[in-house]
């Protein structure tokens, strides 16, 4: 049985302190290499933070434009026609949030009534299934399965009822590092325009794809008047501490948005908004550098985890990369995440917490590979210990 948490509303019962936060914990607590939390141990470019203290000694330290300031309104406007030809007018349509994470929860607030529904891929970003907790909606979800992670379509089709207000698709998708193709994508696009019902769609990642392209869903026919992108700074120029999150949606949903938005943080740190502004017009030599580095960071985790004896579930995308425990003699990702940091010294993420049913992920574990060489090299190292005694590297 649950015991209910005194104070907590019955929205948020079962809830509690993320994985992230317990992980973290124990990464401190014994000194472990900490590849659990999806976030950089290094900065990104110099010229991005210049901006933010040439804006701080301009004076940008007030509240400013509730739905982002004019520079970084136009700067995305921008950046969608360049790399997707999609037209935004940056007045009306584009919102700046304090991150992806209120992006996500000002949206939910902002279209679902009490009792509507909201399809869910699993696993989830666990703020996913708080966040439609908290706007009064229930999750409807469908399951991703490995190793490609590709969804029924018949499951879809059956996750989708009356009362139906969205679908929520993360691509690059958070922690399985797939990308969905662009047959999956007509596919979710065909049922939104059949069933009308609104697309949401996660793009964090968007820039780091290794294997593969990113579609927007807003591309496709007749989706961009019914698709919320979001997206944010944190993850492609690496300064997930400065929360700069933006939606584009047509001007009808961006006011509902910003009714939200107002009554959740009403504007975004103004100095971060003008560095983030001059970020976005980074050269294309900065967009294929941070491929190319991710790429082999990506193909250095990967080699040393399957030195370690794990089977390796590659990534198209993101910056992580999940690995079955099983060969190695375990089978609960959750015990063997809270035993790693005191056996070897490495923290991981253990991805059954991002599903309803915790049997679908419990033989995966997450790990970050945005982490420098020396980090990423030490874990590895590590993890070896892991191995059977007299078991061969292979």
């Amino acid at each position: 049985m649950t015991t209910r948490q005194p104070y907590l509303s019955a929205r948020l019962q079962g809830f509690g302190t993320t994985i992230f936060t317990e992980m973290t914990r124990l990464a401190i607590e014994h000194d472990a290499l900490n590849l659990g939390q999806g976030f950089p141990d290094f900065d990104g470019p110099e010229s991005v933070k210049e901006a933010a203290i040439e804006a701080i000694r301009a004076g940008h330290n007030q509240y400013c434009r509730m739905a982002g300031i004019g520079p970084l309104v136009e700067a995305i406007a921008a950046h969608q026609r360049r790399f997707y030809d999609l037209r935004y007018d940056p007045l009306s349509e584009i919102t700046v949030y304090s991150g992806a994470t209120e992006a996500i929860f000002a949206v939910l607030q902002a279209i679902c009534e009490v009792g509507d529904e909201v399809v869910l891929f699993e696993p989830y970003y666990d703020s996913y299934r708080a966040s439609v907790s908290m706007a009064g909606a229930t999750p409807r979800l469908v399951t991703l399965r490995p190793p490609d992670f590709s969804y029924d379509p018949a499951e879809l089709e059956a996750a989708i009822t009356p009362r139906t207000r969205a679908i929520l698709l993360n691509t690059p998708h958070n922690p399985s590092g797939k990308v969905f193709g662009r047959a999956e994508l007509e596919h979710i696009a065909a049922l939104c325009k059949e069933r009308g019902i609104l697309a949401i769609t996660d793009e964090v990642y968007e820039h780091l794809v290794y294997d593969g392209e990113h579609v927007p869903l807003a591309t496709l026919p007749g989706m961009q008047e019914r698709t919320i992108v979001i997206s944010s700074a944190g993850k492609t120029f690496s300064f997930t501490g400065w929360k700069i999150g933006w939606t584009c949606a047509p001007p009808a949903i961006s006011a509902a948005l910003r009714c939200a938005h107002q009554f959740i943080t009403f504007c975004t740190a103004n100095p971060f908004q003008h560095a983030i502004a001059h970020a976005l017009g980074l050269g294309d030599d900065f967009y294929s550098e941070l491929v190319s580095d991710y790429r082999r960071r990506r193909d250095r985790l990967c080699a040393g985890l399957a030195r370690a004896g794990f089977d390796v579930l590659t990534p198209a995308g993101t910056y992580f990369a999940l690995t079955d425990i099983r060969p190695l003699g375990f089978a609960d990702d959750v015990e063997f995440c809270r035993a790693l940091p005191e056996r070897v010294g490495v923290a991981a993420i253990p991805p059954s917490v991002f599903y309803e049913g915790r049997h679908e992920g419990r033989h995966l574990v997450r790990w970050a590979f945005c982490k420098s060489d020396p980090i990423l090299d030490g874990a590895i190292e590590r993890l070896q210990r892991l191995r059977p005694a007299g078991d061969a590297a292979r």
